[in-house]
């Protein structure tokens, strides 16, 4: 399965903006668009002016990045929004938000969406009881999100723990009795924290 493998503080530098893509890292001093703000490369004075299309290009780029998702299937996730009822650019959030590994993350059972995605790829987590090994997979309303039994792992205890003290978005519900999550309903717009234009990707993919 593709992905991206290079440095992940160079996409925040990039982007000027904290994606938070590593986890604890990114609230720490350690965070590297802390130390150093720029974008990275060789660094050139241009008084070139931004053009639209680059502006729309790098929202776009922004939202695959949060989410850890490259081009062929963001395109597919912005196709089938556009198919769905109600305003397009909400829609492909929606969808985003809805992923297996994002819905982990915002659970607490991730540190990051990475690590989210990685415990599921090896086969860590459940839906409904079963297990489910796809980080796109696109949970609905009523499943049941869980920690699979019987690992005993000291960074799986931390991350319950983790959740435990986490507070999920209004769309999700944690039970730490059960250690498990629950999708309560789907998240609106205003419950879906990413800092990003959407409508500039739905003008980028008009063109």
């Amino acid at each position: 399965m593709a992905r991206y493998t290079e440095a992940r503080c160079r996409l925040c530098r990039r982007e000027g903006v904290k994606l938070y893509l590593k986890g604890d890292r990114c609230y720490s001093n350690r965070c590297g668009i802390e130390r150093r703000n720029s974008p990275p490369g060789q660094q050139t004075r241009s008084r070139r002016k931004v053009t639209e299309y680059a502006v729309q290009l790098r929202e776009k780029q922004k939202v695959r990045r949060i989410y850890g998702v490259l081009e062929a299937q963001f395109r597919g996730y912005f196709e089938k929004a556009e198919r769905q009822r109600g305003i397009t650019g909400e829609n492909l959030l929606r969808l985003l938000e809805r992923r297996l590994d994002n819905t982990a993350y915002r659970l607490g059972l991730g540190a990051s969406r990475a690590e989210a995605r990685q415990l599921i790829r090896h086969g860590h987590f459940t839906v409904n009881g079963r297990k489910v090994s796809i980080p796109s997979f696109l949970v609905k309303v009523g499943d049941k999100v869980r920690i699979k039994d019987g690992w005993d792992s000291p960074r799986i205890k931390e991350l319950l723990e983790r959740a435990a003290e986490n507070t999920p978005p209004a769309w999700l519900n944690y039970d730490p009795g059960t250690a498990t999550g629950e999708v309560i309903s789907y998240p609106t717009r205003d419950q879906i924290d990413v800092p990003v234009k959407e409508q500039l990707i739905v003008e980028l993919y008009s063109r």
